[in-house]
């Protein structure tokens, strides 16, 4: 496994392509006390400089662990391409309308009553520590690389690691 740690834009654009293509990440709140406390939650942004935006319910037991402690962590997983993302940082909870807007979509009716609803609100993450996990190549060619590796007994580097610092 290669260690490539990345930076500044390089690495803004790798917690994007990772966070977005998983979708979905565990975030933990209540930092302080075991055992945490963990949702799942979709990932409906990431901005130009890392933050990572969700939408949540204002009376949700996470969003009230954040009022107290505004600590958390993302865990996000995909078994199949093998992609992996933890980011610790902090958040910023709002209820701004124009955000709300250019995130909410119609799906997102399963859990809200529309863009109106008065309990809604969105978290910024702004990370602060980011560590991924990745194949270097696509899931095809990893997939043969480790067939090659079956067959031939040599060992193949198929995956990077490292941090991402914005």
């Amino acid at each position: 496994m290669g260690n490539k740690n990345l930076y500044s834009k390089e690495a803004i654009q790798k917690l994007k392509d990772l966070a977005e293509s998983i979708g979905f990440a565990m975030m933990a709140t209540n930092l302080k006390e075991l055992p945490l406390h963990i949702v799942p939650m979709s990932t409906k942004k990431v901005g130009d400089r890392g933050s990572i935006w969700f939408l949540s319910s204002k009376n949700s037991a996470h969003n009230k662990h954040l009022e107290n402690d505004p600590r958390v962590q993302l865990i996000y997983g995909n078994s199949t391409s093998v992609s992996f993302l933890s980011i610790y940082g902090t958040v910023n909870i709002t209820t701004n309308q124009k955000i709300i807007d250019e995130l909410y979509v119609k799906t997102d009716d399963a859990w809200f009553d529309g863009k109106e609803d008065p309990n809604l609100c969105v978290i910024e993450v702004i990370p602060s520590d980011i560590n991924y996990w990745d194949t270097k190549e696509n899931a095809f060619v990893s997939l043969m690389s480790l067939g090659f590796a079956a067959l031939t007994g040599e060992s193949q580097d198929l995956n990077e690691e490292g941090k991402l610092k914005i």
